[in-house]
């Protein structure tokens, strides 16, 4: 992995339209991802992850509205006509959605799903897609690939599907893999096989990735970074180690804490965070959070608190941060690495 930004994102704002009125679903978000890099980005349903995501993309509804700059090799790519993402869409970027038996045609065989991409971006003959494609059903655990091929989705299982679908991702050898909530629809003995598989072929490929997830467990091991969303802004970023290991913000914080553990107390309560989230319709000003934080302060009601370093890979928009367990340990003289 170098330090290089594959991908620069910007100031985005990507607001929709709804019954409701319009819904502020991403609201000022920055952030890279450097090549070889693997991004983790976890909030609850509603945060905003999944807009932001397809808004990279640039699938973002009809009737909606995305400003800011999403920067991918120096290039912009807010405002491009969709006929230009095209092109991107495949050998550049491309994305594993949540559930494969939506994403996959169902009136369409595996052979000419894998293939199609391969032949219109990488100019393969029907026979070098099919040798291409049987590599990469082999390379993502699909059993007796050959026979697979002649398949319709509907005759494959939930994680054979979704292993189809990364294979379809990664057929025109992309620089930039967006995968979100990619296990949602999995029994949890398939979702740790596709999530291993993506860590797997992202790291061997030398590949950046984005992993969303609702799931904090999902992109602790899995990540080299993290940024956690709370709704529609992003409220801390950091190496994946340290932000798990040392959460700063209060949300992520609670989050931890809410969090069961092998060895939780059987009889013991969790820590369950207040109140829910805010009407992305009808935001309020200041830290989105305040509301359900017991250490806000009329600062947090009012102004929004700038992501600012805490750590030389560590921000936080949070006026009132958590002590870094590193500080605390030094007040009581202890050791950060427990000696």
């Amino acid at each position: 992995m170098t330090h290089e930004a594959l991908l620069s994102v910007s100031n985005m704002h990507a607001y929709l339209r709804s019954s409701r009125g319009v819904v502020r679903a991403v609201d000022d978000v920055s952030f890279a991802v450097a090549r070889g890099e693997a991004l983790g980005v976890v909030g609850e349903s509603g945060s905003g992850k999944s807009v932001m995501a397809r808004a990279i993309m640039g699938l973002t509804p009809g009737r909606s509205a995305l400003t800011g700059s999403v920067l991918f090799k120096g290039e912009e790519l807010v405002g491009r006509p969709r006929r230009e993402l095209r092109r991107i869409w495949g050998p550049q970027i491309a994305m594993v959605f949540q559930d494969p038996g939506r994403s996959l045609n169902p009136v369409v065989r595996v052979d000419r799903q894998l293939t199609e991409g391969m032949r219109a971006h990488l100019g393969l003959s029907r026979s070098e897609a099919r040798t291409r494609a049987l590599q990469l059903l082999h390379e993502v655990g699909v059993p007796d690939p050959e026979r697979r091929l002649s398949n319709y989705p509907h005759e494959m299982s939930g994680g054979m599907r979704q292993r189809v679908m990364i294979a379809v991702a990664l057929s025109c050898e992309p620089e930039l893999l967006i995968a979100d909530e990619p296990t949602t629809a999995l029994d949890v003995t398939i979702q740790r096989q596709i999530l291993d598989l993506l860590r797997h072929v992202q790291q061997t490929r030398d590949m950046s990735m984005i992993l969303i997830s609702h799931d904090l467990a999902v992109v602790a091991g899995r990540t080299d970074r993290t940024a956690v969303m709370y709704a529609g802004r992003l409220c801390e970023v950091g190496s994946s180690r340290e932000l798990f290991a040392d959460p700063r913000h209060r949300y992520t914080h609670a989050l931890l804490q809410a969090t069961p553990s092998i060895d939780h107390e059987r009889h013991s309560e969790f820590r369950l965070i207040p109140g829910s989230l805010p009407d992305p319709t009808q935001p309020a000003p200041g830290c989105r959070f305040a509301p359900r934080c017991a250490a806000a302060s009329s600062a947090c009601g009012s102004e929004q608190p700038p992501l600012d370093s805490v750590g030389s890979d560590h921000a936080v928009a949070c006026f009132h941060p958590v002590e870094s367990r590193n500080a605390q340990l030094a007040t009581i003289g202890g050791d950060p690495d427990g000696r």
